[in-house]
């Protein structure tokens, strides 16, 4: 049986059970009434015959008397005239007018006159009025005994006895019974619509899902939720956010989104559009973050409930992308280097076979002050350390390719070996593109400076380029989707800052403790013919010379973790 359907028993169960109890005090209650409906007007016929005079005169008189009346003489007197007369009009069962002794003086049946009564008096011609149901000669009934005062009123000398028989005081009993049937009868029937309403507006919001079924929903939701790493949040038609799991509100830094707008969440733009818009494999920045989001819309049954977004954490992913993208610049630098340091090696061995000794050792000596490899980067001998200086080599050929020299700033000074080679490639690579990008985007004569520092245990790097500089206002860290589409106007939000390069390089050097930031816009309103420098710190990135290498890697906080 269907919850809705046991939802539904139990009600109206319920319902009649408390319809029942309610038709039975008021059925209690009505029978109450008429029983006391019906003494109170015997009371009042009672009380009202004992103080009619000639009642009184009458009565006093046969009490004074110490015989006993004549049945006879009763039949036709006054107080049975009197009597009978007042039942007529009340529709009173008897009216009985007794003596002192307790022997009828009036009472509708004319062969009892004369006879003691059959229901106790004693009572009574103590002076006190008795409300009773009792079962006389003419059978049950409600009946009040008022006693009858003589002249002087000090002491009873008979009584009056008026009554109503059972049957006559339920007369209205069967039309209180029916309102109170037809009452009971429409409380159920409103009972039994209101439950079917609220089965159908159950069964609606649950989407016709049994209780059963919603607790293994909520515990499969709970366990999908919270057991992935991507973020899930579902959104209603309404743009209400439903559920987001904590991978979610970590991804997005958002603090208990449930209950808000999706689009009051202070997302970027772009986020909230692909969102708005089902877009899939949507690319967002959000803080050091770069997100990948899938929006799926969710229906059931034609209905649509809403859609639900997938958010996925790229930012390692993309940084291990730059890594890559260095290495291989790396491994096209090394093959240049093998073939070239192999040309100078048949270039030796010539000499040598062809006798000339002198310009064979002239040669190799030039070669040993120059290094193997002639990177044509001007300073590069200030570079100690040989990973960078492959690395600076290798990006200057590939700058070369398009039109921009590359060199190293004057005031180089990098004492020490490179201890976080993978990082601070990816940084100083993901720098120098985005400076070869604005000093090509800008015409003319185009150069990027590189500038090394060691600073205790951090490197610190300047890259200064020829570009247009950052235009006023604009964050070169914010993604693209972040900003007003490029034009003529802002040239230079299309190489500072497009993509993910320098949010992610400025995450790879806080995990480190240390920062990438903006030194200097440049631009038209510059003194320098320069553009933009920018500035980058990776701690822990330079081990002192002659330090193990084993203590420089137990210094790396990634072994510690």
């Amino acid at each position: 049986m269907r919850f809705a359907t046991r939802l539904l028993l139990v009600q109206l169960a319920t319902v009649t059970a408390v319809v029942a109890v309610c038709v039975a005090v008021f059925g209690w209650l009505g029978v109450r009434q008429l029983r006391s409906e019906s003494e109170a007007s015997a009371l009042n016929i009672a009380r009202t015959v004992a103080e009619d005079p000639d009642v009184r005169a009458l009565v006093a008189g046969y009490s004074a008397d110490p015989g006993t009346p004549d049945a006879a003489d009763l039949r036709d007197g006054t107080l049975q005239q009197i009597a009978t007369a007042v039942a007529a009009r009340t529709d009173a069962l008897f009216v009985v007018i007794t003596d002192d002794h307790g022997i009828r003086l009036a009472h509708p049946n004319q062969e009892l006159l004369g006879q003691v009564v059959s229901t106790p008096f004693a009572e009574v011609l103590k002076g006190h009025e008795v409300v009773d149901w009792e079962v006389g000669t003419l059978g049950e009934s409600a009946r009040a005994k008022v006693p009858i005062f003589g002249a002087d009123g000090a002491s009873p000398v008979g009584e009056v006895s008026a009554g109503f028989e059972r049957a006559s005081v339920f007369d209205d009993l069967p039309a209180l019974v029916l309102t109170i049937a037809v009452a009971a009868g429409g409380a159920l029937a409103l009972a039994t619509l209101a439950t079917l309403l609220l089965r159908r507006r159950f069964e609606r919001l649950t989407l016709g899902l049994q209780p059963e079924e919603l607790v293994s929903l909520v515990q499969n939701q709970a366990a999908v939720l919270d057991g992935v790493g991507d973020g899930v949040i579902a959104i209603d038609p309404d743009g209400v956010v439903r559920v987001c799991n904590r991978a979610a509100e970590r991804m997005l830094a958002v603090d208990a989104p449930v209950g808000r707008a999706f689009d009051d969440l202070g997302l970027p733009d772009e986020l909230r559009r692909g969102v708005r818009e089902g877009g899939n494999g949507v690319e967002a920045v959000v803080g050091d973050r770069v997100l990948y989001v899938d929006t799926r819309p969710v229906r059931r049954d034609a209905r649509a409930l809403g859609h639900v977004v997938v958010v996925r954490d790229r930012t390692d992913v993309e940084a291990l992308a730059g890594r890559l993208e260095t290495v291989r610049a790396m491994t096209d630098a090394l093959r240049v280097q093998r073939h070239e340091f192999a040309n100078r090696l048949h270039v030796a061995a010539g000499l040598l076979d062809a006798g000339r000794v002198d310009d064979a050792r002239g040669f190799l000596g030039e070669l040993t002050a120059r290094g193997a490899v002639d990177f044509a980067v001007d300073g590069i001998e200030r570079v100690s350390d040989p990973f960078l200086q492959s690395l600076v080599g290798a990006l200057a050929v590939t700058a070369r390719e398009r039109g921009v020299t590359v060199r190293i700033a004057p005031d180089t000074l990098l004492l020490g070996e490179l201890a976080e080679a993978e990082d601070t490639a990816a940084i100083l690579g993901n720098l120098v593109d985005n400076a070869v990008r604005a000093a090509v985007s800008a015409g003319g004569p185009a150069w990027v400076e590189v500038a090394l520092f060691g600073d205790g245990d951090d490197v610190v790097v300047t890259v200064t380029d020829s570009g247009p500089g950052v235009t006023p206002g604009r964050d070169p860290f914010a993604a693209a989707g972040d900003r007003p589409h490029p034009d003529a106007d802002n040239a230079a939000d299309t190489v500072h800052g497009h993509g993910f390069g320098l949010p992610l390089s400025r995450d790879l050097a806080r995990r480190h403790g240390g920062d990438v930031w903006l030194i200097d816009p440049g631009g038209a309103a510059h003194r320098a013919p320069r553009g933009a420098v920018f500035a980058a710190r990776i701690a822990g990135a330079l081990r002192r010379a002659g330090a193990p290498a084993d203590a420089a890697a137990s210094a790396d906080p990634k072994e510690d973790e």
